[in-house]
């Protein structure tokens, strides 16, 4: 064969339609969040109007809510709120959930045994109930918020952590580090945790859309942020009035709960998909 003959290229893996539109979705609010305050062409509290769920105008390009407030700089505002909140809850979330459930799975015995009892217990709580009772006996801080919805999705994190951990213990990479007598801190994150990362990584995505609907129903009940700051789930709840009206205002907000939450999905369904082709192919 000649050497300078022309090789083939390889045929080139186009990306799903379901993959593009996720996560331009995801994209998108993640830039409108970061730009929030440059976007928003009112201050989220200023009155813009006398008249309350106002139709869409050249001042209020979405209508006015409740209070007469610019609806579409409240919605950006939100985004930027929800999004936060949603982050810092998952990444708390990952951070008890990886820890512990990859020292369960390192260490067995009695701490394994104590740990799973605990998250069971934990998994059989509902956790909408649970962030009412301590959401209302401690007060509806953001702080608050974010740590009980973090702390009540790292259980079925530590499920998950520990059932990846548990298959990895047994290979021999695991056991040869053991042999020469590395400590469980490079065990766990050295040898294990990297293995571990793509599905972790998948499931951040997922538990996220999870935080944003937990987070986004207790505001819709009132315990949630409060006023005058607003996510998603409250910009639902105070404008909900105005369906009497025909007003459009708590649509707008429920749609992006609605948007961000299955595009999430989607997009891990569709990484999922192409990591599988991918494998396949080989």
């Amino acid at each position: 064969m000649n050497a300078n003959q022309d090789i083939a290229p390889l045929p080139q893996r186009k990306l799903p339609l379901a993959l593009w539109i996720s996560s331009s979705i995801v994209v998108l609010c993640i830039v409108i969040g970061l730009l929030a305050p440059y976007l928003a062409p009112h201050d989220p509290t200023e009155f813009v109007s006398d008249m309350a769920f106002e139709g869409p105008s050249s001042s209020a390009w979405l209508g006015t809510d409740y209070l007469g407030r610019d609806l579409f700089s409240r919605l950006i505002d939100g985004t930027r709120l929800t999004l936060l909140m949603a982050l810092a809850a998952t990444m708390l979330a990952h951070v008890v959930g990886d820890v512990l459930g990859l020292l369960a799975a390192a260490r067995g015995g009695v701490l394994d045994t104590v740990l799973c009892r605990i998250v069971d217990v934990s998994l059989s709580l509902p956790k909408i109930i649970v962030g009412l009772v301590v959401v209302a006996a401690l007060g509806s801080s953001i702080t608050v918020i974010v740590v009980v919805a973090g702390l009540v999705y790292s259980a079925s994190v530590f499920r998950i952590a520990r059932a990846l951990g548990r298959d990895l213990v047994a290979q021999d990479f695991v056991q040869v580090s053991r042999a020469r007598g590395e400590g469980l801190g490079w065990i766990l994150f050295g040898e294990i945790l990297p293995h571990v990362v793509r599905p972790l990584a998948a499931d951040f995505a997922i538990r996220m859309s999870f935080a944003i609907l937990f987070m986004s129903s207790l505001s819709f009940l009132g315990l949630g942020v409060q006023p005058p700051l607003a996510d998603w789930g409250g910009l639902v709840r105070e404008n909900l009035p105005g369906l009497a009206g025909s007003s459009l205002a708590p649509l707008y907000p429920a749609a992006a709960i609605a948007l961000v939450s299955i595009a999430l999905n989607l997009l891990v369904d569709a990484l999922g998909e192409r990591s599988e082709a991918a494998v396949a192919q080989k």
